[in-house]
């Protein structure tokens, strides 16, 4: 085999690549991971739940003492954004210890750190368990990639432990909020602008259920690490002209929930607040996570964290949901951490940069996770 590539060198093949979702390019990422872990010994299988959108899972022989322990990171990135780039964001540039470029902490950095991982691992005997990498497409649009690998957690197989490379600035958090979002339809009555009374502002009453909304009262649920839920209305459209009485309306309304909450009865909740809604589309529903941090494998996480780093773990979670969300559930609920080098401020920035250091340091974490894992 040749030499392996080092984290940064992996990192920088991989924000030249680009990646931005829309439209994603994923099989090409395919393709440049598969020419790297083919050949050290992983067998490949690549899931599209749409053309071109294509997912790797790339697996690892091991002993059968134990199911497999599971990297998992997404390769797309969101678009580069209406601000210029001080540096062009897709040719990967470091400076003062930093590296730079779009997905550089969310989160190709990530990814970088957990193939350089298996690849070392790769030329190790491994007694006890095999390593699974998971490479999702989609995750920017609602983890679409990871929703298609849950329909059959065969696709996936096995696992005992699972680690998503999320930008967390190598900080292991124990999981994250869910996702309720809404569509609310709104119907009225057409007329001409100058005499309103003929008619029934949809607008008026889409208008009105904002404002009902801003003022829904979550305070019955909190989380010591994740904290307390939260609304906001997206968007808000109606009308066809501005001498016109719109006769429709609609708007959206992000939810982001604690493990505590039902999401049905939240739902009954909305409605009851909102009556002038005419109709209700739900367009996710993803429910939060969190794994235990008395777990025996996540103590032992935390440890190995807090030396490779200096900086002893503190419980906490991510506001937004990851691919986790839909992988746990399927594999059986193992234990996850959300876990990478990224820095979580940086997440969709422009001139998104990642720290050389807790790249090093990622890389090291999931190698040391691994080899205690697998046995190797």
């Amino acid at each position: 085999m040749s030499a392996i590539p080092t984290p940064l060198d992996l990192a920088r093949r991989f924000i030249a690549l680009d990646t931005c979702n829309p439209p994603g390019g994923e099989d090409a990422f395919s393709d440049l991971l598969a020419a790297l872990l083919e050949p050290a010994g992983f067998a490949l299988a690549r899931f599209a739940h749409a053309p071109g959108r294509t997912s790797l899972v790339a697996r690892l022989a091991g002993g059968d003492q134990a199911p497999p322990l599971v990297l998992c990171g997404h390769g797309d990135t969101v678009p580069l954004g209406a601000a210029a780039w001080s540096r062009p964001p897709l040719e990967p540039r470091v400076e003062d210890g930093r590296l730079y470029g779009r997905g550089a902490s969310d989160m190709k950095s990530g990814l970088a750190a957990l193939t350089w991982a298996g690849l070392v691992l790769a030329a190790q005997p491994r007694p006890r368990a095999g390593l699974t990498l998971v490479y999702c497409a989609d995750e920017e649009n609602g983890c679409q990639g990871s929703r298609f690998l849950a329909q059959d957690p065969a696709r996936v197989g096995p696992a005992g432990a699972l680690v998503v490379a999320e930008p967390t600035a190598n900080q292991p958090w124990l999981g994250h909020k869910g996702v309720l979002w809404l569509r609310a339809g709104f119907t009225g009555k057409a007329a001409h602008a100058s005499m309103p009374q003929a008619g029934d502002n949809a607008i008026y009453k889409a208008a009105r259920t904002v404002a009902a909304l801003e003022s829904l009262d979550l305070s019955a649920w909190e989380h010591p690490h994740l904290g307390r839920p939260t609304r906001n209305v997206g968007t808000i459209s109606g009308g066809t002209r501005i001498n016109m009485v719109p006769d429709a309306a609609e708007l959206t309304l992000d939810l982001r929930t604690l493990p505590a909450m039902d999401h049905a009865a939240l739902l009954a909740m909305v409605q009851a607040a909102a009556p002038e809604a005419v109709s209700w589309e739900v367009l996710d529903d993803t429910r939060s996570l969190w794994t235990d941090p008395d777990h025996p494998w996540v103590r032992e996480s935390w440890d190995l964290v807090a030396g490779i780093t200096g900086r002893q773990p503190i419980p906490g979670g991510a506001p937004y949901f990851t691919d986790a969300a839909h992988l746990v559930p399927a594999l059986g609920r193992p234990p996850c951490l959300i876990l990478g080098p990224g820095e979580p401020g940086q997440a969709h920035q422009t001139d998104e940069w990642c720290d050389l250091e807790r790249l090093d340091q990622a890389a090291r974490i999931y190698l040391e996770m691994a080899r205690r894992w697998c046995g190797a």
